[in-house]
């Protein structure tokens, strides 16, 4: 019976009052200023499972990610993020670095796996 209560009731009980997405974008992006990484991902998070056609949480989400270490997760959320806004240079922009650093770090990697 409790796998049918709404994960927007759940967010609810554990907050005590109703976000929106936009208010979860805005506080990650204040506490991310910060360095505030953990934090910043739980909000962008939130904000993804309150509006999951939201590209700007998802890029967003995606770079908290990425300062956490959790690269594929990154990956996964970037990509999705282009998935709904194709065009989005801003997005695209982040994606394209991501992807540099990502390569530079795995073809290191690879060095040193090598005998």
């Amino acid at each position: 019976m409790l796998a049918a209560i709404p994960l927007s009731l759940l967010l609810l009980a554990q907050t005590g009052s109703v976000s929106t997405s936009k208010d979860e974008l805005r506080f990650g992006i204040e506490v991310a200023r910060k360095g505030l990484w953990h934090e910043a991902r739980f909000r962008f998070q939130k904000a993804v499972l309150l509006d999951p056609e939201n590209a700007h949480a998802l890029n967003d989400l995606a770079v908290a990610l990425e300062q956490s270490g959790e690269f594929d997760e990154a990956r996964k959320a970037y990509e999705r993020a282009l998935e709904l806004r194709p065009g989005d240079v801003y997005i695209q922009q982040n994606y394209d670095l991501f992807r540099e650093a990502d390569d530079t770090r795995n073809r290191k990697r690879q060095a040193r796996k090598r005998p």
